[in-house]
Formats: structure tokens, C-alpha cells, sequence
């Protein structure tokens, strides 16, 4: 039985996968969080788009979790020989950057929400207690972070997505390491 030491040039399907649904998510709860907080907005919707945006932050942060495991076990595909080193450098800086402040948004969301004395449906209903003291000032606080944090994280994914289509555009193969989401197949 022969081994191959080649290393693999695109990431394992689950990393992609993982990678894909964190992101619709995100995209998803960005909207949701401008439009629940928009005047005018009826109760009954502003009260469903509270439940989404909280309940989808939980999600996102325990992917986002799963995630960081996964990787740290799981290290990233090298990045083409044609990506020159500073650019790999802002690449890796970049990504971190994102998960941090997935993180920071997630947390401070959480934070704002159970400390402010609102629910988190989902995890009220597995029976979760709080993980954090009802406070006002604590609950403010994460709500700044929160809704500071966000124009780090928007402009963070739109360069990131920039990116990945310009690397798409290149086909540098680059862009081919994360895609597609599922299977085997090539851009």
C-alpha cells in the first residue's frame, strides 16, 4: 500500500460545507437585524425578526464554534504558489479578523439579549438557563459592542467577498479550495 504525502488543494467538505452555511446565515441575519430595528415595523413582525435574529445568532455561533474546533484539527489546504506572500499574509489576517468578530457579534448579542431579561426561544426551550446576571448596564454595553461591531464584520465580509471573486475571476484556484459548498465538482 502506497501513501500520498501530497497535501490536498481544497478544503475537506465538511469545512466547505460548514464554511457556505455559516455564510448564508450571516447574510441572512444581517437583513433581519437592520429591518427588526427599521421605524414603523409592526410589532408582530418586529417581534418575529427579534426571534429570528437571536435564535439564527445562536446558531451561527455554536457553527462558528464547531467550526474553530474542526479547523484547528482539520488545517487549511496551501494557498497556490501564485498568491504572493503579503497577500497570503491579509488572506490570514482577514480570516481571523472574520471569526473574531463572528464571535463578538454572536456573544454580544447573547449578552445584550440575557442580560437585557429577554428569552432566547431556542435555548428556553432546552431548558438553558442564562449564562450571564440580569444587568441594564451590561446588558447596554454588549448592545454598543453589538451594534458597533457589525460595520467591522459588514465591510470584513464584503472585502472578503471581493475576493473571492476576483479569485474566482483569476481562477487562481483559489477560489476552487472552498467551492462547491458540497461534492466534488469544480467551479
Amino acid at each position: 500500500m502506497t501513501t500520498s504525502t501530497t497535501k490536498p488543494t481544497r478544503y475537506a467538505a465538511t469545512t466547505r460545507a460548514l464554511h457556505w452555511i455559516v455564510a448564508l446565515m450571516v447574510l441572512a441575519t444581517i437583513p433581519v437585524g437592520v429591518i427588526m430595528l427599521q421605524d414603523g415595523v409592526s410589532r408582530d413582525l418586529r417581534n418575529t425578526l427579534f426571534i429570528l435574529h437571536k435564535n439564527g445568532g445562536v446558531i451561527i455561533l455554536l457553527l462558528v464554534v464547531l467550526r474553530l474546533v474542526w479547523r484547528a484539527r482539520n488545517p487549511t489546504p496551501p494557498l497556490p504558489d501564485s498568491v504572493p506572500p503579503l497577500q497570503a499574509r491579509i488572506a490570514h489576517l482577514a480570516h481571523g479578523a472574520l471569526y473574531a468578530l463572528l464571535l463578538v457579534m454572536a456573544l454580544s448579542g447573547y449578552i445584550r439579549v440575557r442580560a437585557g431579561g429577554f428569552p432566547v426561544e431556542m435555548l428556553d426551550a432546552i431548558g438553558m438557563p442564562g449564562l450571564v446576571p440580569r444587568s441594564d448596564s451590561l446588558a447596554e454595553t454588549a448592545k454598543w459592542v453589538h451594534a458597533t461591531a457589525r460595520f467591522a464584520l459588514v465591510a470584513l465580509i464584503l472585502a472578503h467577498i471581493v475576493a473571492g471573486l476576483n479569485h474566482l475571476r483569476k481562477q487562481d484556484g483559489v477560489f476552487e479550495r472552498i467551492w462547491p459548498p458540497f461534492g466534488r465538482g469544480r467551479v
